[in-house]
């Protein structure tokens, strides 16, 4: 049975993850509030940040960066900026 949640994300109720995917309070917040729908979109942007930007997962100013920028995604609904690219038009 799948849990629901209120996405801050979509601002509204949605599936919510299955378990906490990232450690800390920070990662309590993302499984309270926040979806799995929203979840994989950050998880798209994300792949996308890491290589563009060329992120070392093992350098912690890179982490601590990719933190920021999923925190502003997530909760206060900033756009990620990826240089050149475009979003596909709808």
């Amino acid at each position: 049975m799948s849990r629901t949640v209120f996405c801050e994300y979509l601002q509204k109720d949605a599936e919510g993850l299955d378990f906490q995917l990232y450690p800390g309070e920070l990662g309590e917040r993302i499984f309270n509030h926040i979806s799995k729908e929203a979840w994989a979109e950050w998880q798209k942007k994300q792949t996308m940040l890491i290589n563009e930007k060329r992120l070392n997962m093992m350098d912690p100013n890179d982490r601590e960066f990719l933190e920021k920028q999923m925190t502003d995604f997530l909760f206060e609904h900033k756009d990620v900026h990826i240089e050149g690219y475009t979003p596909p038009e709808s």
